[in-house]
C-alpha cells in the first residue's frame, strides 16, 4: 500500500541526519508521495506532512511532490475532499520546504504547462511562489523578477479577448490571471516603497528595475491588444482594472511620469546580437506607446501629472508613440494610434501650431501613414477615422505651417484621391485669404505662385493616366475656375493671371491633348467590343483582367462595356469642366481688352 511504503521511508529518514540524506532517498519520497496522491491518499499524506517529527524531512524533500500535486488537483473536481486535501498540502509545502528549491520547482511547473492549462497553473501557484519569495534572503529581486518574467512569457502565446462576448466569456482564465499576477506583485511594490522612503539601497533599486520590466511587458501584452472602452453590461471590466494598476505600480515605484515625458526605459540588457537588440527596441515602443494611448485616452493616472504642459508639447511627446501606433496593422492598434493622435489635437486651438513643428521628422512621418491608412486600410471605420484627424492636424497649424503641410503631401502622398483632397484645401485657404481684410502672404502673391506649379500640372504631360488621376485633375480645375472667378485680373492678388501662360502651356494644352487622345482609346475600345460581341452571338463571353499582377475575377462583355462607359463619363466630366475654365479664361480676357 501506497501510504505504508510512505511511512516506511519516513521513518528510515527520521533517524538521519539532514546531512545524511542521499538521492536515493529523494527518489524514494518522491514515487511513495507521487503513488500516495494517484491512489486517493492525500489526507494521509497530508498528516504525514503536518507531523511536527516530519519538519527536516518535508523541508528538504517536499518540493518534489509539486508536480505530482498540481496534476492531482487538476484532476479532481472543485467540491472534491481530495482536491481540498491536495490544496492544503501545498500550502503546507509552501510554508515547510526550503524556499530556494520549492522556488526552483514551482518555476519549473510554470515553465513546463502549456495551452489551456496555463491561466489555471499560474493562478494555483501564485499564493506559494508568493510565500516563497517573501522568504527569500539571497537575490531576492533577481527570483521576483525571474518569476514575473516567466509567467508572463507563458501568458503571451495566449489570444487576449477582444469583443465583449470574449472578455465576459474569459474562456482561457486570461482576464483573471493578469489581475492575479497584479495582486502577487503588491507586496513586493510595497516593499520598494517602504524603502525608497527611506533609503536607494542597491538592491533594492534592482526589485524596482524587476517590478518596472514586469510593468513595460504588460503594457505590451495584454494591454496593447485589448480593447480598453468602457463595456455595457460588465460592472468592472477586467483589463480596465489591470490597466489601473499597472499604472498605479508605475506611480508608486516613481516611474509614471519619466516614462511618460523622459523616455526612461530602465536598464536595456546590451545584446551582441542586433536582431535582439532591435526587438528589444521595439518591445519598449510598443510599451511607451500604450502608456501614452492609456493616460491621454483613457485618462489612467491622468491626476498624477501637473498642468504645466502646454497641449502642443503633449502632441510633440506623443508623436513618437502615434507613429510606433499606425504602423501596425491590428485594428486594435491602430485605433488606439487614431485615438491618441486625435484626443491629443483636440486639446490644441486651431491654426496655434507653429510651423517650425514640421522640422521634426515625426511631424512629417505621421501623416504619412495617415494617408497609407487612408488608401489601404481594409476597414472603412479606420479609414474615415483616420482621413477626419487628417483635417484636424491640417487645421491646428498656422498658414505657413499649412503652406509647407501642403507642398510636402503634394510632393509625398503619390495618392491622386489624396492630392485631390488637398487641393480642395488649398482652395479653402484661398477663399480665406482673398476674403479676410488681413494679407495673408502664403496664399497669395508670388507664394501661392510657386504652389500652383504643383497643383496645376500634369504629372506626365498628356500621356498622363487621366482616369487613375482623374481625382486630382478635377481638384485642380475646380481650383483654377475659383481663381479666375473670384480674382479679377485687375486686382490679380492670387497671381494666377501673371502665370496664366504658364498654365495654360503646363496643364490646360496638355490636359485637352490628353482628353483627345483618351476618348478615342476608349471611343475604339467600345467599337471593337461591340463587333466581337456580334460576332460571338452573345454578351455572356467571358475575359480575365489583370490589375498590378494580380488576376481579377472573371468580366463579360456586358461587364467590361459598362466598365469602358464609365471611363467616357469621367473624360466627359472633365472635358466639361475644362470648357468652362478655358470659357471663362476668354470671357474676362475679352473684357480687359475691350476696357483697354
Amino acid at each position: 500500500m501506497a501510504v505504508d511504503e510512505l511511512q516506511a521511508i519516513i521513518q528510515r529518514c527520521q533517524i538521519l541526519e539532514e546531512s545524511d540524506f542521499k538521492g536515493e532517498d529523494f527518489n524514494l519520497f518522491q514515487v511513495a508521495g507521487q503513488k500516495c496522491l494517484e491512489d486517493g491518499y492525500a489526507a494521509q499524506l497530508l498528516e504525514v506532512i503536518q507531523n511536527e517529527k516530519n519538519k527536516v524531512i518535508i523541508k528538504n524533500m517536499g518540493w518534489n511532490l509539486i508536480s505530482p500535486l498540481v496534476r492531482c488537483i487538476f484532476m479532481y473536481k472543485q467540491d472534491d475532499d481530495k482536491r481540498e486535501h491536495c490544496l492544503r498540502i501545498l500550502d503546507q509545502l509552501a510554508q515547510l520546504c526550503n524556499p530556494k528549491e520549492l522556488f526552483l520547482g514551482l518555476l519549473e511547473q510554470i515553465e513546463q504547462t502549456s495551452g489551456e492549462q496555463v491561466c489555471q497553473t499560474v493562478m494555483l501557484l501564485l499564493q506559494p511562489l508568493q510565500t516563497v519569495l517573501l522568504k527569500l534572503q539571497n537575490k531576492k529581486a533577481y527570483s521576483v523578477g525571474l518569476s514575473l518574467a516567466m509567467i508572463m512569457n507563458q501568458l503571451t502565446p495566449l489570444p487576449v479577448p477582444y469583443t465583449t462576448q470574449q472578455i465576459q466569456e474569459d474562456k482561457l482564465g486570461l482576464c483573471q490571471c493578469c489581475n492575479a499576477v497584479v495582486d502577487f506583485a503588491k507586496p513586493f511594490v510595497n516593499e520598494v516603497v517602504k524603502n525608497m522612503e527611506k533609503s536607494s539601497e542597491y538592491n533594492d533599486m534592482e526589485l524596482k528595475e524587476e517590478l518596472l520590466k514586469f510593468c513595460m511587458k504588460s503594457l505590451k501584452y495584454p494591454l496593447l491588444t485589448a480593447q480598453l472602452e468602457q463595456i455595457e453590461g460588465i460592472e468592472e471590466h477586467p483589463f480596465r482594472h489591470f490597466a489601473t494598476e499597472i499604472i498605479d505600480i508605475l506611480w508608486n515605484i516613481r516611474e509614471l511620469i519619466p516614462l511618460v515625458f523622459l523616455r526612461r526605459k530602465g536598464k536595456s540588457p546590451h545584446w551582441e546580437n542586433q536582431e535582439f537588440e532591435d526587438i528589444e527596441r521595439k518591445n519598449a515602443a510598443d510599451s511607451l506607446a500604450c502608456l501614452s494611448y492609456l493616460v491621454f485616452v483613457q485618462h489612467f493616472g491622468i491626476k498624477c501629472f501637473p498642468v504645466v504642459y502646454s497641449p502642443s508639447y503633449l502632441l510633440l511627446c506623443n508623436m513618437t508613440h502615434i507613429e510606433v501606433l499606425l504602423k501596425r496593422t491590428e485594428e486594435s492598434m491602430l485605433s488606439k494610434g487614431l485615438e491618441l493622435f486625435e484626443s491629443t489635437l483636440l486639446r490644441l486651438e486651431d491654426n496655434s501650431l507653429l510651423h517650425h513643428y514640421l522640422e521634426f521628422r515625426d511631424f512629417i512621418n505621421v501623416p504619412q501613414d495617415l494617408v497609407k491608412i487612408m488608401t489601404l486600410c481594409p476597414m472603412e471605420h479606420l479609414r474615415k477615422k483616420s482621413l477626419n484627424i487628417l483635417q484636424l492636424f491640417i487645421d491646428k497649424f498656422d498658414t505657413e505651417g499649412k503652406y509647407t503641410f501642403f507642398r510636402c503631401l503634394l510632393k509625398t502622398s503619390n495618392h491622386a484621391g489624396v492630392e485631390g483632397y488637398i487641393i480642395k484645401n488649398i482652395k479653402d485657404q484661398i477663399h480665406l485669404s482673398l476674403t479676410k481684410e488681413y494679407d495673408n502672404i502664403w496664399f497669395t502673391g508670388h507664394h501661392l505662385i510657386s504652389l500652383l506649379d504643383l497643383v496645376l500640372s500634369l504629372p506626365e504631360g498628356a500621356e498622363t493616366d487621366l482616369l487613375q488621376n482623374s481625382d486630382r485633375i478635377m481638384a485642380s480645375l475646380n481650383l483654377l475656375r475659383y481663381l479666375v472667378i473670384k480674382d479679377c485680373e485687375t486686382d490679380n492678388q492670387t497671381g494666377v493671371w501673371t502665370t496664366l501662360a504658364k498654365i495654360e502651356q503646363n496643364f490646360l494644352k496638355p490636359l485637352r491633348v490628353g482628353l483627345n487622345m483618351s476618348k478615342a482609346h476608349y471611343e475604339a475600345e467600345i467599337k471593337n467590343k461591340k463587333e466581337n460581341r456580334k460576332e460571338a452571338h452573345g454578351s455572356n463571353t467571358v475575359c480575365s483582367v489583370t490589375v498590378s499582377g494580380e488576376k481579377m475575377p472573371a468580366m463579360t462583355t456586358g461587364m467590361q462595356l459598362q466598365v469602358l462607359h464609365s471611363a467616357l463619363f469621367t473624360f466627359d466630366l472633365i472635358e466639361s469642366v475644362l470648357a468652362r475654365v478655358e470659357e471663362l479664361i476668354e470671357v474676362k480676357i475679352k473684357a480687359v481688352i475691350d476696357d483697354n
